[in-house]
Order: structure tokens, then C-alpha cells, then sequence
């Protein structure tokens, strides 16, 4: 006879093994079976989020492949392992997976209308991991959103601001909508604008030499593509600029924006470059009711004595390139517009102590200016002392001009910071302004002495071409610049 939990564990079991015809496509299922199926499709998410992980942390960085692409691949193989995973194991349930057409059918009117939201953003999902126009690790921005993408499910995209903040996009967001993608090509590299005012009674050259001066000075400025100042019009109170440079990385972006403004701000003001700001003056129609002569009079005589007792402050004034480039005997009738070109094109460069410029026999491929500091010039072979030069002085002009090899050598005595103009720059701003050319030759012709010292120098070095070979060093000098150039 069985007692009572017997039969109260068998009714238990017959309700969890008793199978029920739910009435499509004579599909019988139990409790057991429910449960069975749950379980197995949660071992299968997790075989799936571990076999993700290994493969976007482990595997796929062995092999060389990048963090975007880790992402996609990891994402695309679990979601296609999981989705197999589920109808194995409906499949070995005994579940005919063609009877579940019907359903699915069913469901189809449902889900166009009511999880349309769903699908779409399921459907851009697929197209971002496989299309990879976006990836895991691109610097973005969108809708006003800046920042990294951290993940990409097929529902949504997490977004890390700079402010260290996750944001969830849906897929069809992105994909509906613009987005600017600094990170497209692999690089962080973006130009920035700065609008820049001065004073009306400042010399624009000496201003675009200022905002380059900053702009060199700063670490995430490329120098190719160099910075370029931009005369953008005449404000109500200012003379307006705008100093574009190209930085890296560009996701550092308002760091950089405040430390050129802390950098341009110093420079104009060493340079004694005034930033306005608006002024209103007043005109009285008639002072003496408001000034009696009596009150005027001790107001003059006050005004008087406060100037004697405070005389004007002297501030000296930094070395300027313009002023510089006007010292070098070939550019010292050169205009201020010729100037500002070749402070345009030029660049600083850093030397430490001890540092070798170029060596003798070197190419002759750039124009340098100290603006600070001091070098010595030497020859290596010998290791004699020639000469040392000091803030102020220039060197390689007439190797720059005629493609002359270094006769010596240069060391940076202490931390020094040079001017430079390359071949490259010289050579873009005679291609942009041919006439400058001629000017160039006028003036190395009033040194015929030096100019045939060159050429023999060169003819014996066998580095001068026959065709532009010539008895007159000014015919030559001008055959060698258009050769040299591509004039």
C-alpha cells in the first residue's frame, strides 16, 4: 500500500512529464521538456559570451587583427554558434522546426508593426559589423555626441564620452544618421580653427608670425601639413585671424584648443600685440556746464603731475623673424607680403646640447636662423673650430638657393631653437610666386666674386650640369634655380 508521499511525488512527476498538445503542427511539449530546452539554451549563451571573450582577447590579438575588426569577428561567430546551438536543441527535443513555419508566419504581421523599432535596429547591427565603417575603438562624433565606441551588439552601440560616460545608440541611429568618423583611416588626425583678434594698429605680418610661433610650440601640432594664419576680415574693433593647424590626436582636441590659446596668448604679448575689446567714446556737447574752468584746471594741473611721477615702462621686445629675415643680405629688400611667405612655409626645430645639425658633405637642403640659443661650427674630419654662431645669426642660405653640399658641420652648444626653411618649402613658395625667382637672382648677383667661387667649387665637386654650366655665375645661378626648383 503507498503511502502518502508516494503518491503525492508521483502526481508530481506526471504533471511535470505529462505532455500537452499545444496545438500547432501537433507539437507535444511537458514541463520537463520546458525546462530542459531553458536550461540548455542558457548553457548555450554562456558557451557563447565565453567563446566571444576568448576569441576578442586571446585568439583574434595573436593573430595580428585589430581591435574593430576582433570585435566583429568575435560578435558575428558567437551570434552564428548560438543561433545553431538553439535549433540543435529544439531539433533534439523532438521539436519539427518546419511546423514552427506557421508560427513564425503568424508572428510576421506582429512584428512588422509592433517590433519594428527592434528589427531595424537588429538589421543595422549586422550592417555595422559587417560593413565596419564603425568599429570598436573609433573616436566619433553624432548628434552632438563625441567620444569612443566601446562595444557593438546587434541591438546597439555603446558610446564612452570624454567625460568618461557610457551612452546606448541604437544601430538604427547611426546608421539613419550622419556620422563623422575621425578614425576611419586608422589615424587621429584633425585640423582645428582658431579665430584670433587684434589690434588695428598691429602689423599682420609680425601677427602671423606670433600665432605660428604658438602653434610650433605645441606638441600635437603637425608640421606637415604646417599650420597656415588666415586674414579671415576687418572686425568692428580688430583685425581678424584665424590660425588653422593640423593636431594628433584629434580626440584630445579641447586640451589642445586651450593650451594654443594659453601659448598664443604669451607670444602676443611678449610681442606687445594688443586683444581689443569693444570701446564706446563719449562725446560731451557741452563740457563746461559739467566742468567749471575752475575745476578743469585743477583736473589738467592733477593729470600732470600723475604723468611726471610715472614715466612710461620700456619693455623690450623679442627677436622677430621678419626683422631677422631682413638681416640675410638676399631677402633684406624683400616686401612684408614676400616676408610673411617664407615665415608661413618655415618651421622650428629643437636641438639639445651636444646635438649634430648636419654633418660636411651633408645635402644643403635647408635655411636656418637662431632664435635662441647658440652652435658651433666645425670641421669633423679635423675636428677644428671655426666659428660659433649666436642668437640672431643665419646659416645655409646660399646652400639652400644652389643645392651646395655642407662645407662643415653643426653642434648645438646649449638647448637651442632654430628657424628653418627646407627645399621643400623654398621650392613651393618660387612655384606659387615665380617672380621671387628673379628677385633672388638680383640680389646673389651683386656677389659675382662669391657666385664663381660656388661654381668652381661645384665644377670641381663634378655637381654642376653642362647645360646649365655658364661663364657668367648670374646666367648660371638662374639656370641652376629653375633646375633645382622645376621653375
Amino acid at each position: 500500500m503507498k503511502t502518502v508521499v508516494e503518491q503525492s511525488f508521483e502526481k508530481l512527476v506526471s504533471v511535470f512529464t505529462t505532455q500537452i498538445d499545444i496545438g500547432i503542427g501537433g507539437i507535444k511539449v511537458s514541463l520537463a521538456d520546458c525546462a530542459n530546452i531553458l536550461l540548455a539554451f542558457l548553457a548555450v549563451i554562456c558557451i557563447c559570451r565565453v567563446l566571444r571573450n576568448s576569441l576578442r582577447n586571446r585568439l583574434l590579438p595573436k593573430l595580428g587583427i585589430d581591435e574593430g575588426n576582433r570585435e566583429a569577428i568575435a560578435t558575428m561567430i558567437s551570434y552564428s554558434i548560438g543561433t545553431f546551438g538553439f535549433i540543435a536543441i529544439l531539433q533534439s527535443m523532438g521539436v519539427n522546426l518546419a511546423s514552427l513555419a506557421v508560427i513564425i508566419g503568424g508572428l510576421g504581421v506582429g512584428i512588422g508593426f509592433g517590433l519594428q523599432d527592434l528589427t531595424k535596429n537588429f538589421v543595422s547591427g549586422l550592417t555595422l559589423l559587417l560593413e565596419q565603417q564603425v568599429k570598436v575603438g573609433d573616436f566619433i562624433e553624432f548628434d552632438g555626441i563625441a567620444g569612443y565606441v566601446k562595444a557593438i551588439s546587434l541591438r546597439s552601440t555603446i558610446i564612452r564620452t570624454r567625460e568618461w560616460g557610457d551612452i546606448v545608440v541604437p544601430n538604427g541611429n547611426l546608421i539613419d544618421n550622419r556620422v563623422l568618423n575621425w578614425t576611419y583611416d586608422g589615424f587621429l588626425v584633425g585640423r582645428i580653427h582658431l579665430p584670433v583678434g587684434v589690434a588695428y594698429d598691429s602689423d599682420p605680418v609680425l601677427v602671423t608670425e606670433t600665432l605660428l610661433q604658438a602653434a610650433h610650440m605645441e606638441p600635437s601640432v603637425l608640421s606637415n601639413p604646417a599650420p597656415r594664419v588666415n586674414f579671415t576680415g576687418f572686425g568692428n574693433n580688430s583685425l581678424d585671424f584665424e590660425l588653422r593647424v593640423w593636431v594628433e590626436p584629434i580626440d584630445k582636441e579641447p586640451d589642445i584648443r586651450s593650451s594654443l590659446n594659453f601659448l598664443i596668448e604669451y607670444y602676443l604679448r611678449q610681442h606687445h600685440i594688443q586683444i581689443p575689446f569693444p570701446q564706446r567714446d563719449l562725446w560731451l556737447r557741452n563740457p563746461e556746464v559739467l566742468f567749471p574752468p575752475r575745476l578743469r584746471r585743477k583736473t589738467e594741473a592733477d593729470s600732470s603731475e600723475f604723468n611726471e611721477e610715472l614715466p612710461p615702462k620700456q619693455l623690450s621686445k623679442p627677436l622677430s623673424i621678419k626683422d631677422l629675415l631682413q638681416q640675410v643680405t638676399y631677402f633684406h629688400n624683400f616686401t612684408d607680403i614676400e616676408l610673411r611667405q617664407f615665415i608661413e612655409i618655415g618651421y622650428r626645430k629643437r636641438l639639445h646640447p651636444a646635438e649634430i645639425l648636419f654633418h660636411e658633405g651633408d645635402p644643403g637642403d635647408a635655411f636656418y636662423i637662431i632664435l635662441s640659443g647658440s652652435v658651433e661650427v666645425f670641421v669633423e674630419k679635423i675636428n677644428k673650430h671655426l666659428a660659433t654662431l649666436y642668437t640672431g645669426q643665419f646659416f645655409g642660405e646660399l646652400a639652400l638657393m644652389l643645392g651646395i653640399p655642407r662645407t662643415a658641420s653643426i653642434r648645438a652648444i646649449e638647448d637651442t631653437i632654430l628657424f628653418a626653411i627646407d627645399d621643400k618649402g623654398f621650392r613651393r613658395i618660387l612655384r606659387e610666386q615665380p617672380e621671387l625667382s628673379e628677385v633672388i637672382i638680383q640680389e646673389l648677383a651683386q656677389h659675382k666674386e662669391e657666385l664663381a667661387e660656388r661654381q668652381k667649387q661645384l665644377r670641381q665637386m663634378g655637381l654642376v650640369d653642362r647645360e646649365e654650366d655658364d661663364k657668367n655665375p648670374v646666367i648660371w645661378v638662374r639656370k641652376r634655380l629653375k633646375n633645382l626648383f622645376g621653375l
